[in-house]
């Protein structure tokens, strides 16, 4: 049996949604007005991807035993950025809004200008641009 799916869907579950998705409407994302008090938001990415946030609170709904993984998170996901200056730009704008920054901008081997910021749960955000060739 071979199974036919198309993948559609990143789903994050969050402790604190207002946090979370202040953090991700830094980063760009076009998050519906009034979803910060919200148990389920879902925000549609360009190419139709959809990214949905749940709290704690909606998994246990449906869940009761739920608890979060202990450590940090346990997933990564990247934003392109325009070019290496804007890289620099998101890292000092995410840092000074209080966000921690675990990896500064840097020219990595792989040829691009890379860095790191956790959102407020956890999870690896890396922010990238091809350096100029």
């Amino acid at each position: 049996m071979t199974i036919t799916a198309r993948f559609d869907f990143i789903g994050m579950v969050v402790a604190d949604m207002a946090k979370s998705l202040a953090f991700y409407r830094a980063l760009g994302l076009e998050v519906p007005d009034g979803a910060d008090a919200e148990g389920h938001v879902e925000v549609v990415l360009p190419g139709g991807l959809r990214m949905g946030f749940d709290t704690e609170e909606t998994i246990r709904s449906f869940l009761p035993g739920w608890q979060p993984p202990a450590g940090g998170g346990r997933i990564g996901i990247a934003f392109a950025l325009a070019d290496p200056a804007a890289v620099d730009a998101a890292y000092a704008e995410l840092t000074a809004a209080g966000h921690h920054g675990e990896l500064a901008p840097f020219d990595a081997p792989w040829g691009q200008r890379y860095a790191t910021v956790p959102d407020p749960d956890g999870n690896g955000v890396d922010l990238f641009a091809p350096l100029a060739s």
